[in-house]
């Protein structure tokens, strides 16, 4: 079952809202957030307003008290325990940032699942305030795609996890989430692989457009029990067509022919 590596986007998809509106909204500085939005990208303007939370004399504990209270289905976490309990590789690719995912998989208990977080950093620095900064860099040159933020590329995270594991063939790439910007990812996935799009929101608005594009298998879901559903059943799917050509391999190779087995070879 190791051969099979689950991405999970983060807002809207492990959680169920955007957790950096979810901190604004919840802690009283939706309309300032509002105000400075034209002004600069959203990876900025993040970092802008964990400024203006610290200058308000905002903590960074009640930064996490209202992160560890973001709404989530309650099938979700199940379905990340079973995926792992069952061997898969968890990963996630998030435009969010490393301190708020972490403090809420942390308050979940599922924190240990995730191999690797992929996200925008996020540390609090000397004076005590929590900095957000971007994952690539702004200075990074665009991939020519323009599906992407300027501070992130998911596909670029998902050709990197590709070469990693291009060594073994046999792995089985399978890609949850629910974004605009989790579109791109999904056009690098290969036909072996499978893309979970969260039903009538962005991501599955652009695939729809033309199916043809993904080369990956397309497995909708609506919500967390139906993500826990549709992902078990993958992986146990993947599971049963691993043993069944393991099962042919093996008998191919005992079968005492007398000719040559490309298997073995």
């Amino acid at each position: 079952m190791s051969a099979i590596v689950v991405v999970f986007d983060f807002d809207k998809t492990i959680v169920d809202c955007d957790s950096d509106n979810w901190v604004i909204d919840e802690l009283g500085f939706t309309d300032l957030f509002n105000q400075l939005l034209p002004t600069m990208p959203w990876n900025s303007l993040m970092d802008r307003m964990m400024m203006e939370l610290h200058s308000q004399g905002i903590t960074i504990e009640e930064i996490e008290e209202v992160l560890k209270r973001i709404p989530i289905h309650p099938r979700v976490v199940p379905a990340i325990k079973a995926a792992h309990a069952l061997g898969c590789d968890l990963r996630i690719v998030s435009d969010a940032n490393t301190f708020f995912i972490e403090t809420i998989l942390t308050h979940l208990e599922i924190k240990d699942c995730f191999s690797e977080i992929n996200t925008n950093p996020g540390y609090i620095n000397e004076e005590g305030r929590l900095r957000i900064l971007p994952y690539h860099g702004f200075n990074k040159p665009p991939h020519g795609l323009g599906l992407c933020p300027p501070n992130m590329c998911k596909g670029l995270i998902i050709e990197r996890i590709q070469d990693s594991i291009c060594v073994d063939e046999s792995k089985r790439l399978i890609y949850v989430g629910d974004g605009a910007w989790d579109y791109c990812p999904n056009l690098r996935l290969k036909e072996r692989d499978f893309v979970m799009p969260k039903k009538d929101f962005p991501v599955w608005d652009l695939i729809c457009k033309d199916p043809l594009l993904v080369k990956a298998e397309i497995q909708e879901w609506s919500d967390g029990e139906d993500l826990e559903r549709v992902l078990i059943n993958l992986i146990n799917r993947i599971s049963k067509e691993e043993e069944e050509a393991s099962q042919f391999i093996s008998l191919d190779c005992n079968c005492g022919c007398v000719c040559v087995c490309v298997f073995c070879s």
